[in-house]
């Protein structure tokens, strides 16, 4: 049984037809990942029929992240605590002009023109995560054109931005809660603890998980004012950034830190250990005063728990590491915060999942002619980038696990086959780990002596190079037995 009918077990499109075609759609752009539409099917009809897929109005994104989903909690069935790790990326379409339903993320000023917008769509994930590392796929995710006021809507009568007065069920931000609520319906053993950036650092998102029973974590980005005991402006108030300094220390702890080239987007970083001094406190966290839902019920205060984790002695002429991090579980000890930092550490998870799916597979190259058909193409690639990206982690996370768990007999046997150094294939498949190294080198990748474990992007270069080399053995195999 190949990956993709075992994923998409439970999936109903409404028709048999689809459902099988989605199969065939998921293999070919697995074995072609990074290749355009007509070059990742097998010829002309195979092409035309994944269009056609693409086109069809019947086939729901939602039911497939849906099977998806059954599929990924199940996979995490065997863990105590899972990571919903919440992030949204925006995928640029803007030199594709005959593309119809984009909508416009950002706006900037050009030389010759006073504003020039970016077409696109906005794409907010939710990725489970055990606490090891490992990525189990997607709970929730929500594709759309994003639709922006005109500058004459955007301030109230009273003068007010509109922004302001709005109801959070009335603005972008509340995808946070949606996702927020789709992970916390799901019937599930494991504790499900919803990671975020700074983005979601606003209040209806904590009442919401107050309400719901939700656990999440979150990276502080608003300096609020806290402990208030009235909705109105009081003297000598608490500010949390005050209050989080006046904690005392609870220990601290060293960690590796990547050294970072200097690039148009961030500053040269060196590589060292950094020792973290370790703080937190319990704290009420006030709804805003000017929260439009005051009119009509009675906003709770809710309590809190805020860590601090920040680098004693950075190097000098670098700024220290340092998180603030918000959550609604007891933090009582050291080690509860260090557990809570670490949680926060796997968000970088889904960035590499979004790297994977715009560096490695150039999902922004698609020509598709609309945004409905983009949509249906990037959530198929979702699960595809998932796959290969849980299998780049799983060396890490499991590294003695046979091979022959995730990858075909025909793909495991070429790979020793082509990596070996007599080019004799093995009767036993190796670990995961070692596959993995095997495969890297397929990408380029040297496995020097004391060197780190292969990335991401080498992966998926070595990852098509298997899957071609596999193709080549499958067809001559089957010549050769033929009649």
């Amino acid at each position: 049984m190949s990956w993709a009918v075992d994923e998409f077990e439970g999936l109903c499109l409404g028709d048999k037809r689809l459902n099988t075609r989605l199969v065939k759609v998921c293999e070919a752009f697995s074995e072609s990942p990074e290749s355009p539409i007509n070059q990742a099917c097998a010829d002309w009809a195979e092409t035309k029929a994944a269009y056609r897929f693409f086109q069809n109005k019947n086939v729901d994104s939602g039911e497939i992240i849906k099977a998806h989903r059954k599929k990924t909690l199940a996979r995490a069935a065997d863990s105590d605590t899972i990571l919903a790790i919440q992030d949204s990326s925006y995928f640029v379409y803007t030199n594709h002009p005959k593309t119809k339903g984009l909508g416009k993320i950002t706006v900037k000023k050009g030389k010759n023109i006073d504003k020039i917008y970016s077409q696109g769509l906005v794409m907010h994930s939710c990725l489970a995560v055990t606490t090891t590392g490992a990525a189990l796929g997607l709970l929730d995710q929500k594709i759309y054109a994003r639709k922006l006021r005109a500058d004459h809507q955007r301030r109230s009568t009273g003068g007010k931005p509109v922004h302001d007065t709005l109801p959070v069920e009335e603005k972008e931000s509340y995808r946070w809660i949606e996702a927020l609520e789709c992970t916390t319906q799901e019937a599930t053993e494991a504790k499900i603890v919803t990671v975020c950036d700074r983005e979601c650092d606003f209040y209806d998102f904590f009442k919401v998980a107050q309400q719901s029973g939700a656990t999440v974590l979150i990276r502080a980005a608003q300096n609020r004012t806290i402990n208030r005991s009235s909705r109105y402006a009081e003297k000598d108030v608490t500010k949390l950034w005050d209050f989080i300094e006046s904690q005392p220390s609870s220990g601290s702890y060293n960690v590796e830190v990547s050294g970072l080239a200097k690039s148009k987007h961030c500053k040269k970083r060196t590589a060292r250990t950094a020792e973290l001094e370790v703080k937190y406190g319990c704290f009420k966290m006030n709804p805003p005063r000017n929260n439009p839902k005051h009119k009509k019920e009675q906003l709770p205060d809710i309590q809190m728990y805020v860590i601090q984790a920040r680098e004693k002695h950075p190097p000098k002429g670098e700024k220290a590491l340092e998180w603030i991090l918000l959550t609604n579980q007891p933090v009582t000890s050291f080690d509860q915060a260090c557990e809570k930092v670490h949680w926060y550490s796997l968000r970088w998870r889904i960035e590499m999942f979004f790297k994977v799916l715009k560096s490695g597979f150039q999902v922004e190259l698609c020509r598709l002619g609309t945004a409905e058909r983009l949509i249906r193409y990037l959530t198929i690639m979702s699960v595809v980038a998932w796959r290969l990206f849980m299998l780049t982690l799983i060396g890490r996370t499991k590294p003695s696990l046979p091979c022959s768990e995730f990858l075909s007999d025909p793909e495991w046997t070429v790979l020793v086959a082509t990596t070996s150094i007599n080019g004799e294939p093995t009767t036993d498949p190796p670990t995961m780990q070692e596959a993995l190294v095997r495969i890297a080198k397929l990408g380029g990748f040297l496995a020097r002596k004391g060197g780190k474990f292969p990335g991401t992007l080498v992966l998926w270069r070595g990852w098509k190079r298997l899957m071609d080399l596999t193709r080549a053995w499958v067809m001559a195999t089957r010549s050769l037995t033929c009649g």
